[in-house]
């Protein structure tokens, strides 16, 4: 069974820094893509931050670039999300899923295209 557990979030002050964990189990590690979205408020889901684990290439939404930084944990099989300089418009809740098999190198953006999805972690970013 597929499981995804976000943990990390929390409530941080303008300019401040939290960094999320995504713990998976149930599928090739090595074989993937795993990516960061995030869902305020009365808004749709957006992509963030996202890491295809056959080569290790990232992409970072616009958004969040120069500012987030997404990295994997081969021995713990855990993906984080360090998010640093955070604005209030950062707040929303956090979810990481998994697109597996990849098979390639190709970094789907879409979540419509990812199979799995964790229950989510709260991030509000106070002013």
């Amino acid at each position: 069974e597929v499981q995804l557990v976000e943990s990390g979030g929390g409530l941080v002050q303008v300019g401040g820094s939290l960094r999320l964990s995504c713990a998976t189990s149930g599928f090739d590690f090595d074989d993937c893509v795993i990516g960061w979205f995030r869902q305020a408020p009365g808004k749709e889901r957006e992509g963030v931050s996202y890491i295809n684990r056959i080569d290790g290439s990232t992409l970072n939404e616009d958004a969040v670039k120069g500012r987030f930084t997404i990295s994997s944990d081969k021995a713990k099989n855990t993906v984080y999300l360090q998010m640093n300089n955070l604005k209030p418009e950062d707040t929303a809740v956090y979810y990481c899923a998994v697109r597996t098999p990849q098979f390639n190198s190709y970094i789907p953006t879409a979540p419509e295209l990812y199979d799995h999805w964790g229950q989510g972690t709260p991030v509000t970013v106070s002013s």
